[in-house]
């Protein structure tokens, strides 16, 4: 990184912690002019009797949070993250104490109004307790923002302005300290939060079906996320029908004529803006659906019309459509000859074949994205490659350009471009990535990974140049989102490199202010029995049997000993370190998820939590995997690549978590090695070094037929996807 970039990036850092000293300064002025009742840190008088065991409720709760990451020292500590943990510990166990004291001190007159009053708030307090107790993947900020709208609502409520605090605070904060409110002013946050984001609110429509807010939020929702109101739509719930019933909003009582009228509502709510434009009938839509071929290049064109409405519904039906009926048999077919691989892609369109490509990103190989991108590019002409994504509206040309990058066809796609226009392109792919919400990343996310693909030496000096320039404009721009996610990937792009080295990857670590993304310390592998615990997931297909038998291959000897039951196989180490492995068995569907869930309730039965989570399996059944993940996981081995979409998953369960993936399915020859390599450093009882084991498996795939399948291995260190999203997540926690 140059001395340049440094300045930059510290710039940054201090920009953003400037605002954040500043907020606290002005917390400090506010907190003066606070009554003194509210600042007291002891109790006035001792907890009365008939409060004591609701004052106690939230003290339990209190001990269970700081359990959560099992040792009782009143701090709750979240991997490695000690600036979050701190804010968590601050918000959940010391704040949450002032406000228990505050509830108390409160001077309110009437006895018994006194009493059920501060009754309801120790009820309510617990209840922010419980949330997290049950549910700790909300980040740390959120929490602190919700302990201090607690007490800024008990506050309104004592000094009677509540009504002027609920209209001032219309968010998340407010909805979910709600039981502090009034029904007036639940109605009223409902109704204004159903207009500005229903999204927040469409999974509690079952609570107030009744309510006049419910009017509201159906209409709202029905614009924006109509998946969601179709599947209330189809419920047997008599107070949600007779919410649907009563609604006038034209685009509801659509939505409703489709569930209650298509053969196939599923299938045909793509087409909801069709059939309340009145441009299709539900039937018509009905013999669409019913054609495979026919039914894509339908989506096709709502994607190239650009209709927004029902767009979620086109966007997951793509996705299912294109790696179920073109990408899985190209997949499948992979050992047959081109004209029956990719007869099925053969009378599409460029366009239908582009969105093929996108949509399949998370298990097309690399053969099936060469023979698509070959037979794209043919039908694509006479058509240069600035024109064929104009007529796409530029539709996630960033995840095209990154999986072209990846595959090594991005210089023959730029090709087809004049020179201006080539430079256009890139300069598009990496400007304007702090538009949109802050946690809205996957476009950034698609460029960090593309850093690392990209060979052309003079191409990565241009797209250097223009990170630095949109570093620049979001400064001018005053883009808080642009400066973080510019500074980061400006520090990426050191980290893009072939050669990194073990202290560079050091350096890069130090720089993005994380945990060394080249190393995992043993230490934080072990278990309270001071051993490693590593659970495999194996499917019941024929696949999955393989590689199951390739698997107890890496197994044989004194060196371990098994013990098979009816559903799992547990292996541990006779030598060495202790290592705990444990694989479910791959029976035959659907009993291999049946030994799925007898091996999870074990684990969880005997409080035993993996470590390390290995993923072998075709990316469809990636997501039984991912719910196994937890703050403890550290390691995560994938069978695929993944999108975005599931890099952010990973990390919003095991933000600490290094990622091992490949850019396709997962190969045997490929995977035994590196679990090999994986045991053995764990089996020595030494750390996990990253940079040090891919240069000896390097040397050890040299010459092998499997070589050019690990080069399609992409280790923890240089998956720059995840590093961003760590990075990023790192700076909103500092500077929340």
């Amino acid at each position: 990184m140059t001395f340049k970039y440094r300045i930059l990036l510290f710039a940054l850092f201090f920009c953003v912690s400037n605002q954040f000293v500043l907020a606290q300064k002005n917390d400090s002025k506010n907190d003066k002019k606070e009554v003194s009742v509210y600042g007291l840190d002891t109790l006035i008088h001792p907890v009365p009797m008939q409060r004591s065991l609701f004052f106690d409720k939230v003290s339990k709760q209190q001990k269970r949070a700081d359990l959560s990451d099992g040792v009782a020292d009143d701090f709750i500590r979240i991997a490695e993250d000690e600036e979050a943990s701190k804010m968590l510990s601050n918000s959940l166990l010391k704040e949450v104490g002032r406000i228990q004291i505050m509830i108390e001190n409160l001077p309110i007159a009437d006895k018994f109004s006194e009493n059920q009053t501060k009754i309801a708030y120790h009820r309510a307090l617990e209840n922010v307790l419980v949330q997290f107790n049950n549910e700790t993947r909300q980040a740390p900020i959120y929490y602190k923002r919700l302990v201090t709208n607690f007490k800024q609502m008990v506050i309104a409520k004592f000094e009677g302005k509540i009504n002027e605090f609920v209209r001032d605070n219309v968010n998340v904060y407010s909805l979910a300290n709600s039981p502090l409110l009034s029904d007036a002013d639940k109605d009223f946050l409902c109704q204004e939060i159903s207009k500005q984001d229903p999204k927040l609110l469409i999974k509690k429509l079952p609570e107030f079906a009744s309510k006049p807010c419910a009017d509201v939020l159906l209409a709202a929702a029905a614009k924006i996320m109509p998946d969601e109101v179709f599947n209330y739509a189809a419920s047997t719930n008599v107070g949600i029908i007779n919410a649907f019933n009563r609604n006038t909003d034209p685009l509801v009582k659509t939505i409703v004529r489709i569930v209650r009228e298509s053969k196939t509502p599923l299938k045909a709510k793509s087409f909801l803006n069709d059939i309340h434009s009145g441009k299709m009938t539900i039937a018509e839509a009905d013999q669409i659906t019913d054609n495979q071929d026919l039914f894509f290049k339908n989506l096709v064109r709502l994607k190239m019309e650009k209709q927004t409405l029902g767009g979620s519904s086109v966007d997951g039906e793509l996705e299912y459509r294109a790696l179920r009926d073109y990408v899985r048999i190209m997949d499948e077919l992979h050992d047959k000859p081109e004209a029956v691989r990719f007869k099925c892609i053969e009378a599409l369109s460029p366009e239908a074949i582009y969105y093929i490509i996108v949509y399949g990103q998370e298990e097309i190989y690399t053969s099936s994205f060469t023979g698509a991108f070959k037979r794209m590019m043919e039908k694509m002409k006479p058509l240069a490659g600035d024109e064929f994504l104009e007529k796409l509206h530029y539709d996630k040309f960033r995840t095209f350009i990154r999986m072209s990058a990846g595959f090594s066809r991005l210089d023959q796609f730029l090709a087809t471009f004049a020179e201006d226009k080539k430079q256009t392109l890139m300069r598009d792919f990496v400007a304007n990535l702090g538009k949109g919400k802050d946690d809205e990343l996957e476009d950034a996310v698609d460029v960090a990974d593309a850093f690392g693909s990209i060979e052309d030496s003079v191409l990565i000096e241009f797209l250097r140049a223009e990170v630095k320039d949109n570093y620049e404009k979001s400064y001018q721009q005053r883009s808080k989102k642009g400066l973080k996610v510019y500074a980061l990937l400006s520090t990426l792009f050191e980290s893009a490199k072939d050669s990194l080295t073990e202290e560079e990857a050091a350096e890069r670590s130090e720089q993005l202010r994380l945990p060394s993304i080249n190393l995992v310390p043993y230490a934080n592998l072990l278990d309270d029995d001071s051993a490693v615990v590593e659970q495999f997931f194996f499917y019941g297909d024929e696949d999955g049997k393989m590689s199951y038998t390739s698997f107890l291959s890496n197994f044989k000897g004194p060196k371990w000993k098994m013990t098979t039951t009816k559903y799992w196989v547990n292996i541990t180490a006779t030598s060495g370190k202790k290592i705990n492995v444990f694989a479910n068995l791959p029976l035959a569907e659907p009993e291999d998820e049946e030994a799925q869930k007898a091996l999870n309730k074990h684990l969880d039965d005997n409080n035993i939590h993996p470590a390390v989570l290995i993923h072998r399996g075709h990316s469809y059944h990636l997501p039984t995997t991912l719910e196994r993940l937890s703050n403890r996981t550290k390691v995560v081995v994938l069978g695929s690549c993944g999108g975005y979409h599931n890099l952010s998953t990973i990390l919003n369960n095991s933000p600490e978590a290094q990622i091992i993936s490949t850019k396709q399915t997962g190969t045997m020859a490929v995977n035994e090695p590196i679990l090999r390599a994986l045991n053995d450093n764990l089996n020595d009882g030494v750390d996990v070094n990253w940079v040090n084991m891919w240069k000896r498996l390097s040397g050890e795939f040299k010459g092998k037929t499997s070589e050019s399948l690990f080069k399609d291995y992409v280790p923890p260190h240089k998956n720059l996807g995840a590093i961003f999203i760590k990075a990023y997540r790192r700076l909103d926690a500092d500077n929340g």
